[in-house]
This record gives C-alpha cells, structure tokens and sequence, in this order.
C-alpha cells in the first residue's frame, strides 16, 4: 500500500502528515511544530547527543527503543515509528520517569542543556535492558557530551536504574501502541513537493520501479553522511529514497563460508552479531560511533560514501569483503577492493545500489583492528588499521593489511604485505615490514593529524599487532 501521508504515534495518538519537506529535519519539527523545546540543537552533525529522542519500532510483535540524534535525522523516516521526546517521559499525573528522578537524585544535571539528551540515552537504555552492566551504560551515553558535571553523578544515576522496577507508562500503555503501530507500519511512501521526492518503498520490486522512472536518485541508507549536505552544507537533496525501510535489505545469515549482512541493517545489529566471530570489528564498530549513529547507519551506506576515514572500510578490505550490487536486471558481485576508484568516487552506477555485503569466515587466522582518534568514543579516525593474518608455526601464510586515513581512498599496505608473506613472524621482519608503509602511503596533513604523525601511528600499529599476537601465543603456551 503507497501513501503520499507520513503517519507515526506520539503520545497514543496516530500523526498523519500530509504537508512536510523531505529535507526537514526531525529536530527542527520537534521544535516548530510540536513546540518541544527541550530537545537541543549542538553541533547539528549526530556528535553531541542534545538533540537525542528515542524512537519505538515494532520488530516481532514488541516495541524496540532507539535513541537517535533527531538533528541529522529526516523528518519523513518517522514514517511508522513511535516518537518518544524528553517531556513525554513525564506521565498524565505528573510524575518524573525513574530515569529523570534518578537524575534529580544523584545531581545529574547542572547547566541542564545537555541533560534532556542524557535522558533520553539512558531511557533507551532503562527500557531495552532488564539488567545492564557499567560498561554498558558508558557506551549509552557515549554520544553525549557534558561540560559540566564530569559525568560521574550521571553514570551514578544510570547505576541506580539497575534495580528500579521496569514498569512504567509506556508499559502500561504497550498494547494500544503495539495496535496503533500495526495500522502504519506496512506503508510505501511516495511524496512529491515541487521539485522534491521522496520515496519510501518496502519492497525491492519497487525500488526498481522507482530507479526505473529516475536513476539520478540519492539512496539514503541511514543517512548519518547524507544529511550533512542539509544540516552543514544548507543545500537541499532533491530526490530521496529511503532503503532502510525494505525488510528484504535488513538481514543478517550464516552462509557457513562468509556472513551475508542486508544493506539496510544497521550497525547496531551487527556488532552483536559479528562479535562471535571477529570481536576486534565489534570494538571498532562501538569506536564508529554513539548509539544513537549505531542505530540508524547502516555498513552499506559506510561503503557507499566511500570516505577514507570510514571506519568500516579498512577492516573489511583486510577481511576480503564482497558486495552484491544490483540493479534493474541483474546482480554483480564485486570484492570490495576493487570498488574505490578515487576520493569519495566508486564503481556504483547510477540506478545501481548495494544489496549485501559478504565477510569471509576464517577459522585460522588472526585478526587484529585499531583506530587512533583525538577523542576515543564518537570522533572520525586520524587512523584506522585492520591485520588479518594466518600464521602456521610461527610463519606468516596468508596477511591482509589496510588502512583508513592514509590515502584518498581506504588501501592496502601491498609493499608491507609483500615482505611479511612467507615470513617468519619476529621483529626483525615487522621493522622491515614498517619501512615498507612509507612506499605504500603519502598522507595529507589535516585538521586531525600531520602526515607525519599518520605515518608514525600506522607503523607503531603494525608493531603493537605483532606484540599483541606474540603476547597471545606466550599466554597460550604457558597456560
């Protein structure tokens, strides 16, 4: 069923909205048109976290809360969600939520802009979790900053929510929410507003009938790079189409000899998933970015921007990743590192999108990721760099290694690689090994490090690799 009507709930009700600008940010209806000041624009980037909501999706018959930043999110993939704000939390009689009593409490809050973000981060966090551990609640709040209180009395308010009673109004409430969503949740949006569109489609079949009629499309695929072009860039995108509401696209499956991930499944649901078997990509993914980013960007749309300090890229080059492109007729594997052609340019045509991404399963190698960043949770990489290694008594058999902010484009260190391979693994190679980066990069100097310092930093990693596998082996031997 297509509808030109943009329908989610708030506050028990169903909102249809039939008038809106698909450029128009989430936050910015929040403010002017449901008059909720409390959510805060910051940066307007998805760094802050003041402008944090919570939204409810319905995923097997239960609601699921997830914290967003509503500055970077477009208004119209509201569409079939629950929108949940900081004065929502309050109920119909006029009692504080748990999350903001315990705020109040263990004085969470001082010069109060940053604190509705806080709130709502930590009520994701109260209402997806029976129980949660400290490192999960520094993760929660790892995309909101606080320049006040040193985040000790907030941590010590998350901590006291540990044993507080999980029922509140949206409980109470949870059926007729559940009911309201069902009746939205299995439309296609197509809208039109002068020279914008907008489309929303929940089928791959059609998808292509859109690429059909118009291949000079904007796939949005979380969105959290995308959006920028409006928020920083103030430039408009005029035709949209949101890919992260296709259920055939948002998947996970064990194909035994590689793990297939759907383009529009969003990282959120990947690091639990590949932690299993490469817990180094998980660590790196909760670097990439805050809950709030995790929960909507998806490893599809990382590939697609093709920046060279995305996160992503240099791991999955050094896992020897394929994607499935597809299009009207047909569908191209491509190994990944085949798909970068310059800065920010790819071998995506138009009309063309990313269906699936494949990630080798290897049972006898060693995989090892860093990333070096000026602040160490929610910041963009000075650099990033992924080893994948097969050793075989003590000599290198197989080795991948790559790199993100080293080069216009995510690369691999060919001329390290060469000297490792079929090398016994010891220091004296891996300090021959490290001269070799030198021919493999030429580094920019930026806002984010010298070239010098990248350099200095993609060695020392190579070497804290190696120190770390050695250790590994020495504990395994004497163990």
């Amino acid at each position: 069923m297509a509808s030109k009507i943009i329908s989610f709930v708030h506050k028990d009700k169903i909102v249809d909205l039939k008038k809106f600008d698909p450029n128009d940010t989430l936050l910015n209806y929040i403010r002017t048109k449901l008059k909720k000041i409390g959510t805060k624009e910051g940066c307007a980037e998805g760094g802050c976290g003041a402008c944090t909501v919570v939204i409810g999706e319905l995923k097997n018959n239960k609601i699921n809360y997830k914290a967003i930043n509503s500055c970077i999110t477009f208004l119209p993939t509201l569409q079939g969600k629950q929108l949940i704000t900081v004065e929502d939390l309050v109920s119909e009689s006029g009692l504080l939520h748990p999350v903001q009593t315990a705020m109040v409490n263990y004085h969470g809050s001082q010069c109060g802009f940053c604190t509705p973000g806080f709130v709502m981060s930590l009520f994701s966090l109260f209402k997806n979790f029976s129980k949660f551990k400290d490192d999960e609640i520094k993760d929660s709040i790892s995309g909101n900053l606080c320049r006040c209180t040193g985040y000790q009395p907030i941590i010590k308010a998350a901590k006291s929510l540990k044993n507080k009673n999980k029922i509140d109004h949206f409980n109470k409430n949870q059926k007729n929410t559940i009911d309201l969503l069902k009746q939205i949740n299995n439309r296609s949006i197509y809208f039109y507003k002068k020279d914008k569109k907008y489309f929303a489609p929940r089928y791959i079949q059609e998808l292509k009938k859109i690429i059909k009629k118009d291949r000079n499309i904007n796939f949005l695929s979380g969105g959290t790079d995308l959006s920028l072009n409006v928020t920083k860039g103030r430039t408009d995108i005029n035709s949209i189409v949101y890919m992260n509401s296709i259920e055939e696209l948002n998947y996970i499956k064990n194909k035994k000899k590689y793990i297939e991930i759907g383009s529009a499944t969003p990282l959120i649901d990947l690091e639990y998933y590949i932690s299993e078997y490469y817990p180094d990509f998980t660590k790196i993914l909760k670097r990439y970015g805050s809950p709030q980013i995790r929960n909507v960007a998806t490893i599809a749309g990382n590939i697609a921007t093709a920046s060279p300090i995305g996160d992503c890229l240099p791991l999955l080059l050094s896992l020897n990743a394929q994607i499935v492109l597809r299009d009207l007729n047909k569908t191209k594997i491509m190994f990944l590192d085949s798909f970068f052609i310059s800065y920010r340019k790819t071998k995506l045509k138009k009309g063309q999108f990313i269906q699936s991404i494949r990630i080798p399963i290897m049972k006898n190698n060693t995989f090892k990721a860093y990333k070096v960043s000026k602040r160490f949770d929610d910041d963009i990489s000075s650099v990033c760099a992924a080893f994948n290694l097969e050793l075989v008594r003590n000599k290198i058999k197989k080795i991948r290694i790559a790199y993100g902010g080293m080069a216009e484009i995510p690369k691999r260190a060919f001329s390290c690689e060469k000297i490792l391979m079929n090398s016994l693994f010891t220091e004296e190679i891996i300090d021959k090994a490290k001269q070799a980066i030198d021919k493999d990069f030429a580094p920019i100097s930026d806002m984010r490090a010298s070239k010098f310092y990248r350099l200095e930093v993609a060695k020392n990693l190579l070497e804290k690799c190696f120190v770390e596998i050695r250790e590994k082996k020495l504990i395994k031997l004497y163990a």
